[in-house]
């Protein structure tokens, strides 16, 4: 039997293996996925800037809702996004590095909130994201793995 937190990071793991969107197509890292919290990293590149020349919104948004998946399906029960909400604080430019840190604020049967930041390497927070979450039927990885 796993810990909860071997468990998350065995979870974090296996979904991070399959995610080609997140691993593959906008190059994000998984920095961490404990148990109700994950952590990832992502540079933003030439492809990311919008017509202003600053990270398109969409993408930080990306970030924001991959790292909600993560915390979301930590406890290892299929978990999908409910409804969500974003604010944009401050842009971000060619090159930066855009970490986004999400915590589990409430779980209650299938439901949960969570709250993500997105931060860059200075420290200084882009955006602040909320999700809520809704548990589906079956688990990321088979149970007593």
């Amino acid at each position: 039997m796993l810990t909860p937190a071997a468990l998350a990071a065995r979870v974090g793991e296996a979904m991070f293996a399959v995610d080609t969107a997140t691993k593959d197509f906008l190059q994000m890292e998984l920095l961490a996925c404990e148990p109700g919290r994950a952590r990832m990293r992502m540079t933003v590149r030439e492809p990311m800037l919008n017509g202003h020349k600053i990270c398109h919104g969409g993408l930080i948004f990306t970030l924001a809702d991959s790292t909600f998946a993560y915390a979301c399906n930590s406890h290892n029960k299929v978990t999908v996004a409910a409804g969500c909400s974003i604010e944009f604080l401050k842009p971000a430019h060619l090159g930066d590095v855009l970490t986004c840190e999400g915590v589990e604020q409430v779980l209650q049967g299938r439901h949960g909130i969570y709250d993500m930041r997105v931060s860059n390497q200075r420290g200084e927070v882009i955006a602040v994201f909320r999700g809520k979450s809704t548990s589906i039927q079956g688990t990321v990885i088979p149970e007593g793995t």
